[in-house]
């Protein structure tokens, strides 16, 4: 997935990448991975640019090659975004920071964050996990204080015909994932940036996803389609939707 907006044209979202006291150098090594995918992104642009000039002068030669160095340029900005979001994740999400019917998803860009929490809520459906409580965080570190995963996370669950609620302090989201309504008394019992009691359980990565054997059940809530079935329909919806806003962007 690209995120070449994200990269030339904005930061991560929120000033405070990490859910916890951290030290200088993680703070660092993130910001060295976001900073070399920039640099590749500006690379990139600068040579596509260069290649439709020289397309331009009739020069197709070097069109060609600059449009050639523009792609590795444009493979190594996904590749330092890639290692910047799975660095962040993994020190968010790390045993005993969160609990385990929660995903933090500070640092991410929004459409990191996105393709996460799909990988996120098939994972935990799979597994017969009913909710999950998202950490999005208030935005107040981002610029003019908008939330920016908030929205995101809402039409993702809005496209999947999931159940959510906007929790106490706003910078949490709880979402249902058997299709039955909220249970507001669910909504308040989150454990938080807390060991959970099930030391068993290990912290989910997105690389479990490619690991994970779908499990079938019953429809739940006399709703018309399964667990499996009711997602299958929820990701072609965002599958379509991410189409429209290509086309339209």
């Amino acid at each position: 997935m690209s995120h070449e907006m994200s990269t030339q044209h904005a930061t991560r979202v929120g000033a405070r990448p990490f859910n916890h006291s951290q030290s200088q150098a993680a703070e660092e090594e993130y910001d060295r991975l976001r900073n070399l995918a920039r640099q590749e992104g500006s690379k990139r642009s600068n040579c596509f640019q260069r290649s439709q000039d020289a397309y331009a002068n009739g020069d197709g030669a070097a069109a060609h090659a600059l449009s050639q160095e523009g792609k590795e340029h444009g493979a190594k900005m996904e590749m330092y975004n890639k290692q910047a979001a799975d660095f962040i994740f993994r020190e968010n999400n790390a045993e005993g920071r969160v609990a385990a019917d929660t995903i933090d998803l500070h640092g991410l860009y929004v459409e990191e964050a996105e393709e996460i929490l799909e990988q996120r809520i098939r994972y935990a459906q799979n597994h017969g996990q009913t909710h999950l409580h998202v950490v999005v965080g208030r935005g107040n570190h981002s610029p003019d204080h908008i939330q920016k995963l908030k929205p995101r996370v809402e039409q993702t669950c809005r496209d999947l015909g999931l159940q959510y609620h906007t929790e106490s302090n706003e910078g949490r989201i709880y979402i249902k994932l058997d299709g039955s309504p909220v249970d507001m008394q669910h909504v308040s019992n989150w454990q938080g940036y807390q060991t959970y009691p099930d030391h068993q359980q290990q912290p989910w990565h997105p690389q479990h996803a490619q690991h994970q054997q779908p499990q079938h059940y019953p429809a739940q809530g006399g709703g018309q389609y399964g667990g499996e079935e009711k997602l299958a329909q929820g990701l072609l919806s965002r599958l379509i939707n991410k189409l429209l806003r290509m086309l339209c962007g």
